[in-house]
């Protein structure tokens, strides 16, 4: 029996002090020029791409966008990703010993790892090859037509139950959704803030936070918590 650990990315794999953010807003206030919202996700019904976007094209326009229009979005999107990483590679880090952990948990075959992210395909594989992590991991779920980030974490569980047996499943994530999600799923979460500030996470409930990777016993017990 397998343990599935699957990781958020922004804010838990990596950090870009919501440039990222801003590269969204941007990209949409060039292609549709209205103004974007705002770039607190906490107003959106749910964090993923897929909503976000949506919810702003449907504020200003009373109708959802065609698979044209967000394509064309996206493809600005990656490309201001592209950009802003290629003149400041610096601001888009790692958080520290990510790569590390992930070369080892691939290298022990008592876990699977994975991603569910809130973001799209293309734009995730773009910032986990930026630090070092595979871009396209088998048992992922993407924001891609999801509504909800159940939908995302279930796709990336199915993916994993398809060619293993799973016995134990582990959240990583940053963010008050992820709690909210896993804790509606009955998943167990670890938690990560990279600034350090445990007592967010802390106070919702969740048991294990971390603030990087650096400890990976601490880590690997921590996952191993619950497992069969």
């Amino acid at each position: 029996m397998k343990t599935l650990i699957l990781f958020d990315i922004d804010g838990t794999l990596l950090f870009s002090n919501k440039a990222d953010s801003r590269c969204f807003a941007s990209s949409y206030e060039v292609i549709f020029g209205r103004a974007f919202p705002t770039i607190d996700w906490t107003k959106f019904p749910e964090v993923t791409d897929h909503v976000i976007f949506r919810t702003a094209f449907y504020e200003h326009f009373k109708r959802h966008p065609s698979e044209e229009e967000r394509e064309t979005f996206e493809e600005h999107y990656l490309a201001a990703l592209a950009q802003v990483r290629g003149e400041n590679p610096s601001e888009f880090r790692e958080v520290p010993g990510a790569a590390a952990l992930w070369r080892r948990l691939e290298a022990d075959d008592r876990y699977l790892t994975g991603v569910a992210t809130g973001g799209w395909q293309r734009p995730a594989a773009l910032k986990l090859a930026h630090v070092g992590i595979p871009p396209e991991p088998p048992f992922a779920g993407y924001a891609n037509d999801k509504f909800s980030r159940r939908d995302i974490l279930q796709e990336a569980i199915d993916l994993a139950r398809t060619e293993h047996e799973v016995g134990h499943i582990v959240y990583v994530g940053d963010a008050v959704w992820d709690v909210t999600t896993t804790q509606a799923m009955n998943l167990p979460l670890i938690g990560v803030r990279h600034r350090g500030d445990h007592d967010k996470l802390l106070a919702m409930g969740v048991e294990k936070v971390v603030s990087d990777y650096l400890d990976v016993e601490g880590f690997l017990n921590a996952a191993s918590v619950g497992r069969l």
